[in-house]
This record gives structure tokens, C-alpha cells and sequence, in this order.
């Protein structure tokens, strides 16, 4: 009977030890699939950290490189339009030349003359020419009702007229070059260049 009891006892812990052994390979493995678990979160969660650092990193480089392209093409269309508009200024300013050759241009600049004339309201004058303008001298002077004096003026390449009254401290610039020269500005505002 007593075997049987110790028999019964040892038998009841190895039960127990068991049950015990079976509860801990379930904690075991439980804790095992948690932490599993948890490590795939964190790598998961680390490679989208990392792919969105990368992502991020190459969206910066192509903006970069992007916005150095787009820089690098408006400053290559500001210096082509540039151009564009020094090619036709120059035309411009050839075709006035040639103008200046014409009696067109000689009625021209008596009209100037005489408008600058009224301006000054008889007041003595000095009038600026280009060089070629000089043999018309005398006929400009004579449209002033006070006294003008003729004087070459090397700034002026194109031609046309400018005057000067120290009375009324008015300068009158009715030249082809600071007409030619006003249009510039208002080109380059309202023309649509396109550069192909």
C-alpha cells in the first residue's frame, strides 16, 4: 500500500510536471510568435522608414537636377530672346540709316525742327545733328525765331534732331536713335518671342 501510494505520488508530480512542462512550451512558444511578431513589425516598419528615406533622397536629386535644367534653359531662352531682339534692333537701326538718305527723312527733320522751335517759342537755341545732317545747317537754324547755333553731336548715329534752350533749361530730343531706343523697352515688354 505504501508502494502504491508513492507510486500514486510520484505519479501525481509527474502529472503535474508535465502539465507544467506543456504550459511552459506553450508560454515558450507563445512568447516566441510575439517577439517573432513584434521583429517583423519593427523590420517592416524599419523598410518602410529606409524606402521612404530613399524615396525621398532620390525625389530631392531629380528636383535638384530639375530645377539646375529649367534654370539652365531659361537662362539659355533669356540669352536667346536677348539676341533675338538685338538682331532686330539692329535691322531696325539699319533701315533708319538707309532712311536718312531719303527726302522723306529731310521732311521729317524740318518737321522736328519746327516742333522744337514752337516749344522753345523763340528763345535762343543750339541744335544737335549727326554729322551727314550738317549741310541742312542753315535751313534748320532759320525755322528758330531767336538765335541757333548748329553743333555736331557724335551721339547721335542715326539721325534726327535734339535742341537745347539754357533759358528754359528744356532739352528736346526728337533723334531717331532715342526714338529707336524708346521701342526697345516696350518690345521686349509686349513681344512674344518664341525661341524654336
Amino acid at each position: 500500500m505504501a508502494k502504491n501510494k508513492t507510486d500514486n505520488f510520484l505519479k501525481a508530480i509527474r502529472k503535474y510536471a508535465n502539465a507544467q512542462k506543456n504550459a511552459m512550451r506553450g508560454e515558450v512558444k507563445q512568447l516566441k510568435t510575439e517577439r517573432l511578431k513584434e521583429a517583423e513589425e519593427k523590420a517592416k516598419y524599419d523598410s518602410e522608414q529606409l524606402k521612404k528615406q530613399k524615396l525621398t533622397e532620390i525625389y530631392n536629386r531629380r528636383t535638384a537636377k530639375l530645377a539646375k535644367k529649367t534654370q539652365d534653359c531659361q537662362r539659355a531662352l533669356f540669352v536667346e530672346r536677348a539676341s533675338m531682339t538685338e538682331n532686330i534692333f539692329a535691322d531696325a537701326e539699319k533701315k533708319l540709316v538707309d532712311f536718312t538718305q531719303t527726302d522723306a527723312y529731310y521732311e521729317k527733320l524740318k518737321q522736328s525742327a519746327q516742333e522744337i522751335a514752337e516749344l522753345f517759342d523763340g528763345k535762343n537755341c543750339v541744335l544737335y545733328l549727326n554729322g551727314r545732317d550738317l549741310d541742312h545747317a542753315q535751313e534748320l537754324a532759320a525755322l528758330f525765331g531767336g538765335s541757333a547755333e548748329v553743333k555736331e553731336d557724335k551721339t547721335i548715329k542715326i539721325g534726327g534732331i535734339k535742341g537745347y534752350c539754357a533759358d528754359m533749361g528744356i532739352i528736346a530730343d526728337e533723334t531717331l536713335d532715342s526714338k529707336l531706343d524708346a521701342q526697345r523697352e516696350w518690345f521686349v515688354e509686349n513681344a512674344t518671342l518664341s525661341v524654336l
